[in-house]
C-alpha cells in the first residue's frame, strides 16, 4: 500500500500554521518549479527537494520575523521568492521582493498575481542601493538568503531599516572570522548582533544558520555607497 504523504500536515504542525496556508505555499512552489523550466529562478527542480530546501528553509526564520517590529518587510536578492513569499504568506506582512534581474521580477509578479496575493506582495526590479535611495528607513525587517557576506549585508540593510528594524540573514556556513568582522562593524554601520541560531532541516543532512542584526543609531559613514561597493570593496 502506498505510504500517505503527510508533509503538509507535518509542516502545519511544526510551524503552527493552518493546512490551507501550507497548501498555498506548496502551490507557490509548484508554480515556481514550472516557471523555472523557462527562466532560471532556482536550482531546485522537484517538489520533494523544494519542500525542504525552499519552503521549510524559508519558514525556519518565521520566529525571527515575528520578533521584528511590525511594519514593511523586504526580501533582498529574492531570486525565486524564497524566503520572501513563504514568510509573507504566513505572517500577513506587506512584502517587497527585491531582485536586480528584471526577468526574474517579471516572472515573480506573474506568479504572485496567479496566487491572488498581489495586494500584499509586490516586486522591485533594481539594485538594493537604488532602493535605499528611494525608500530610506522605510523597512521594519529585511531578509537575505545566501546572498553575500554578513558585513556586506549589514551595509546594504542599514540605510533601508528604520530604528530597531531587523536584518535576518539565512546562511549555510559562516566562518568565525566572518561573524567577528561583522560584529566589529557595529558602530560603523549602526547594526548590532541580536541572535545567532543553528539548526538542521528535516532531511537530517542540511544545516542552516540564522543570524539577526538590529539597526541602532546611525552609521558613521554615508550610506548607501555607490552601487556594488558593498560587495566589491567591503568594509
Amino acid at each position: 500500500m502506498e505510504e500517505k504523504d503527510t508533509w503538509v500536515e507535518d509542516i502545519a504542525g511544526t510551524f503552527g500554521l493552518d493546512v490551507e496556508t501550507v497548501q498555498l505555499l506548496e502551490s507557490y512552489l509548484l508554480k515556481i518549479i514550472e516557471v523555472n523550466k523557462k527562466i532560471n529562478l532556482t536550482r531546485i527542480e522537484t517538489l520533494k527537494s523544494g519542500r525542504v530546501l525552499h519552503l521549510e528553509d524559508s519558514l525556519a526564520g518565521f520566529q525571527e520575523l515575528k520578533e521584528a517590529p511590525a511594519g514593511l518587510y523586504a526580501d533582498l536578492g529574492t531570486g525565486g521568492g524564497f524566503p520572501g513569499v513563504p514568510l509573507a504568506l504566513v505572517s500577513g506582512r506587506d512584502t517587497l521582493l527585491v531582485d536586480s534581474v528584471k526577468k526574474k521580477v517579471t516572472a515573480l509578479e506573474e506568479v504572485v498575481r496567479e496566487l491572488g496575493v498581489q495586494d500584499r506582495i509586490t516586486c522591485y526590479g533594481g539594485r538594493i542601493e537604488e532602493l535605499a535611495l528611494e525608500k530610506k528607513g522605510r523597512f521594519a525587517v529585511l531578509t537575505a538568503r545566501a546572498l553575500s557576506s554578513l558585513s556586506s549585508l549589514m551595509e546594504l540593510a542599514s540605510p533601508l531599516l528604520e530604528q530597531k528594524g531587523r536584518l535576518i540573514c539565512y546562511k549555510a556556513n559562516i566562518e568565525d572570522s566572518e561573524l567577528e568582522h561583522a560584529v566589529a562593524l557595529k558602530e560603523t554601520l549602526a547594526m548590532r548582533l541580536v541572535s545567532d541560531r543553528s539548526f538542521m532541516l528535516s532531511d537530517g543532512v542540511t544545516t542552516r544558520r540564522i543570524v539577526v542584526f538590529e539597526k541602532v543609531g546611525y552609521p558613521t559613514l554615508k550610506l548607501p555607497r555607490r552601487t556594488g561597493m558593498a560587495q566589491k570593496k567591503p568594509l
